[in-house]
């Protein structure tokens, strides 16, 4: 079936569907392949659910007219998302980066939803799956939309680009993640930068953090439409200083390229200093799509963060500051400095481990131990196998190691923690959800 035919059966009945768990009546259904299941088998039961037709790469399945055969499900569901964008006449908002992305992208979509229909991923749909999916949600009535754009190797950027097309785009910042998939640092430095080859390439417009040398040299080296900068420094465009972060951030900004904005103050409900450059590319984004300082303001205020980023929880025992959706070396790094730099009595850490770090693994997992080791906290808990590894490289006694979470609950129900500012933080493998109930 061709790329047209399929897109009119999508004009028709606008909705996807990939899990049959999660059917939408009137949707059409992509039998997608995993390492453990084939979505064939389900096209049946997604069609006696309510699905209008269900895609399928397996011509065995086809029972009659509402089944479409395509030769490999995923290439038709990429295909048609690159057909659906070729269709929208809107910017779009490309944001790639090691750490901050979903909350950069949340922030964009808070400040731009002030005064435009605004479409932004959804959770975290930001892969060779996701962003098709996503493209495929923006509806006629949306004015302006914000794609996260995630990675584990080289050119899935670069290929996630030629389906969404951003106009506009930024890269929050580059670190140590994903090592097992991109070699090295300089592959992740690669991988993210596919983002501004594809912006030099189509004269897209780049929002940069031009204090962070490693962008600024990266944005060097290439040719852009148009750059605005952002950062710390006043030879940005927009500028800011962190005013407060205890324990949510507030900060001063101003702009050279909007009238009125100058020494503005907003707080926000973020915790974090790291997120200031978050708050930051925000301001740019709605200063940019010409929003006033109290349209910014009003978006900034409004965003409550949520899904375990840089949240704050309150217990009947604890401040807990939870921050363990995702977690790499740098990530790790600042979540630990901003502890260091809040007020409270009485800090406590439990950190869990750090996947997909490949050889320089242990050697990132004893930086955090050394780090950890050098602040003055009541209580340690290091949680996963990576840091088992490393209890015999730690100077002092009071470090707690456990295999798992479950164990480091048995720990906790023993000698509860109480009346402190608790830091969880671990990549999402580790569950750490499961430990709240226990502070």
């Amino acid at each position: 079936m061709s790329i047209d035919t399929l897109y009119d059966a999508f004009v028709k009945s606008p909705k996807i569907s990939t899990d049959t768990r999660k059917i939408v009546p009137g949707s059409i259904f992509f039998a997608l392949r995993g390492a453990n299941f084939n979505g064939n088998e389900y096209a049946e039961q997604a069609l006696a659910l309510g699905a209008v037709h269900a895609v399928i790469d397996d011509i065995s399945y086809k029972k009659d007219d509402r089944y479409i055969l395509v030769e490999n499900v995923l290439e038709a569901l990429q295909q048609l998302a690159e057909h659906h964008r070729s269709k929208l006449n809107i910017p779009i908002i490309g944001i790639t980066g090691t750490n901050g992305k979903t909350t950069t992208k949340e922030l964009l979509h808070a400040v731009l939803s002030v005064k435009f229909k605004t479409y932004a991923t959804k959770g975290n749909l930001n892969n060779h799956i996701g962003v098709p999916l996503s493209i495929l949600d923006i509806t006629s009535d949306i004015e302006i939309a914000i794609i996260e754009m995630g990675a584990n190797h080289v050119g899935e950027i670069a290929f996630l680009c030629e389906i969404a097309k951003p106009t506009l785009g930024l890269i929050t910042n580059v670190g140590k993640a994903h090592l097992e998939g991109f070699g090295s640092f300089d592959g992740v430095k690669r991988a993210k930068g596919e983002l501004y080859d594809w912006l030099e390439k189509s004269g897209g417009v780049l929002f940069l953090q031009a204090d962070n040398n490693l962008l600024l040299n990266m944005a060097n080296n290439r040719s852009f439409k148009e750059i605005i900068t952002y950062g710390y420094n006043q030879g940005n465009h927009i500028s800011g200083n962190l005013v407060s972060s205890n324990p949510t951030i507030a900060l001063l900004w101003s702009s050279m390229k909007a009238n009125g904005c100058k020494e503005e103050k907003v707080q926000t409900n973020l915790t974090g200093s790291y997120n200031m450059e978050n708050v930051l590319a925000a301001i740019a984004v709605g200063l940019h799509f010409s929003l006033n300082c109290d349209e910014v303001h009003k978006g900034l205020i409004s965003y409550m963060p949520t899904n375990n980023r840089s949240q704050i929880s309150e217990t009947a025992n604890n401040t807990v500051i939870c921050d363990y959706y995702n977690a790499n070396a740098s990530s790790m790094s600042a979540a630990l400095e901003n502890l260091e730099n809040l007020t409270a009595d009485n800090k406590a850490v439990i950190l869990g481990d750090m996947f997909e770090l490949g050889k320089e693994s242990a050697t990132e997992h004893n930086r955090i131990v050394q780090l950890v080791n050098a602040m003055h906290l009541n209580r340690k808990i290091f949680i996963g196998h990576e840091f088992y590894e490393q209890r015999d490289n730690v100077e002092h006694d009071d470090s707690e190691f456990y295999n798992s979470a479950d164990e480091a609950i048995q720990a906790l129900k023993k000698m509860p923690l109480k009346g402190s500012l608790v830091l969880l933080k671990a990549s999402r493998g580790m569950a750490f959800e499961k430990l709240v109930a226990f502070l």
